[in-house]
């Protein structure tokens, strides 16, 4: 697996790629299917749902690093399986939902390289977002690994 991690130039948004040693289909899976995300993402498990279709809803709760737990929602924007995913987050107090992007772009049968994009509204949040989507991107390489 390899990384590479780039900050936009407004400073609010940032952009991770890593190229994950697994198909397209397989890190698709990972990323749309509960029982899949729930074991990768840190997710409790059987609290994940997911409606992968444009519109369609999704929420998880989360384990934090103190061992409490953090519920999330939000919906899906686009869809275009084993190649782009735009997720919209719904967080409290804010009016329209933090969008997320993740791109796979095929490299041969058996490595893809994953695409994380995310503007937020200040430093502050891109910079907890962008540790979040890092620490995602480890634990989804590892799941991988592990499925080989």
């Amino acid at each position: 697996m390899s990384s590479h991690q780039t900050t936009a130039a407004d400073g609010f948004g940032y952009t991770l790629t890593r190229t994950l040693d697994a198909s397209a289909g397989a890190v698709w899976r990972a990323w749309t299917t509960p029982g899949q995300y729930a074991r990768w993402a840190g997710a409790v498990e059987g609290s994940v749902e997911m409606d992968v279709r444009p519109g369609g809803a999704w929420k998880a709760t989360m384990f934090t690093p103190d061992g409490g737990r953090f519920p999330l929602t939000g919906s899906y924007l686009e869809t275009a399986e084993n190649r782009r995913l735009v997720i919209g987050m719904d967080f409290p107090g804010k009016p329209e939902p933090a969008t997320m992007t993740m791109e796979l772009h095929r490299q041969d049968d058996d490595r893809t390289r994953i695409v994380l994009r995310q503007t937020c509204d200040t430093a502050e949040e891109r910079d907890m977002a962008e540790q979040g989507s890092t620490m995602l991107l480890d634990s989804l390489g590892a799941f991988l690994a592990d499925a080989r």
